[in-house]
């Protein structure tokens, strides 16, 4: 007698958490990282037009600014890749909801909680990264941009001239000109240079000059082959003066001693000397990673969008929360440094505050749909 399987009432199983874990990781992964690149360009941008802008009038180096640019960027990393991961999770649920996915992936058995998993899976790492760029590397950083800083202002006139820009000296008696520097020469072409002596204004102008250094330590700017033109402006007696070689004394720029700012100190430094300022700064730091974990978490339930209605009032709910968040992180931060406050509270405070509003709109959406759906 052949055997006949035997049929059994199941319930609907849901589907394997693997591949609902790694769909979900694919397309936030597919987001945020546009998102990132966008967000980065931007930041490039605008510091870049703001540094050549401070090369224009003189105010730094050339040579400079594309060093500043990279430690400039990296010091905003954490930031971006904090709102990179806010958004790409909350971009990527609430396309789901407008296109009717979320509806299938619940009456599959996937309740709301279920969808922690698969997020934290894809925010711890890039929360890590978040620390390590806090913590580390952002701050060292702004400890190399500010030694740069230092170099360049400690540069004698003649090094910190901008080849094809007019720049007047740190004494301000002078007004250097120069064409073209030959670093590996040592040598300049096509000078002017304005300068007062004397209370009288001289001007000489060479095709060629070079540095020197005296046995004493002293350097030199030698102009080879020039015309020295000296008098009063607005007068006739102008002299004029034809020579070969003419040296020109290059004042050594004084180091300026200048604290360093806290954000550039390394976070042991910080955790070694408690003051209200490190603490402030320190706080800070621990936040952003803080910060963006629970924002993540928050994107969830703040994805959700009614087909109806359209999305514009979740985006903008999402983005006013973002940045009431982080003013809050700041204005706390700033209450520690100014002993309103204690440090335990300004940590614990406002990042309490958010997991408590994380939880209420988990339970209001939750609530709103049915529960049999939602928790198995």
């Amino acid at each position: 007698m052949p055997d006949y399987p035997q049929t059994h009432s199941q319930k609907s199983k849901p589907p394997r958490t693997g591949i609902f874990h790694r769909a979900l990781v694919r397309e936030f992964a597919g987001m945020g990282l546009p998102i990132f690149v966008i967000l980065l360009g931007i930041i490039v941008l605008t510091q870049l037009i703001r540094l050549l802008g401070e090369s224009v009038i003189g105010a730094l180096a050339v040579d400079g600014v594309l060093a500043l640019m990279g430690f400039t960027a990296l010091n905003y990393l954490a930031v971006l890749l904090s709102l990179s991961l806010y958004l790409s999770v909350l971009l990527t649920l609430s396309r789901s909801y407008r296109d009717s996915e979320m509806v299938v992936w619940f009456s599959c058995g996937i309740g709301l909680t279920r969808w922690i998993g698969p997020v934290l899976g894809y925010a711890l790492p890039v929360v890590g990264v978040i620390a390590l760029l806090s913590l580390v590397l952002s701050p060292w950083a702004l400890s190399k941009a500010e030694e740069f800083k230092h170099r360049l202002a400690s540069r004698d006139d003649v090094s910190a001239a901008t080849p094809g820009a007019f720049r007047e000296s740190r004494h301000e008696d002078r007004v250097f000109f120069i064409e073209n520097v030959q670093l590996g020469k040592n040598r300049v072409a096509n000078i002017f240079v304005q300068s007062v002596q004397h209370g009288k204004t001289g001007t000489m102008v060479a095709k060629e000059g070079l540095q020197e250094t005296a046995p004493n330590g002293d350097r030199f700017l030698v102009l080879l082959n020039g015309t020295r033109y000296e008098g009063t402006p607005g007068q006739y007696d102008f002299k004029i003066v034809e020579f070969e070689r003419y040296a020109m004394r290059i004042e050594a720029a004084e180091a300026k001693q200048s604290t360093a700012p806290v954000q550039s100190l390394s976070t042991l430094y910080l955790l070694q000397h408690p003051s209200n300022l490190n603490l402030s700064e320190l706080e800070w730091r621990v936040g952003l990673p803080l910060s963006a974990l629970i924002l993540t978490l928050l994107a969830i339930p703040l994805s959700f969008v009614n087909p109806r209605a359209g999305r514009s009032l979740s985006l903008i709910t999402a983005v006013v929360i973002y940045m009431f968040y982080n003013n809050m992180i700041s204005l706390t931060n700033s209450w520690v440094a100014q002993e309103k406050i204690g440090p335990v509270i300004g940590l614990l405070g406002i990042h309490a505050l958010m997991l408590a509003l994380v939880a209420v709109l988990f339970y209001h959406r939750m609530s709103g749909l049915s529960w049999r759906r939602l928790v198995r």
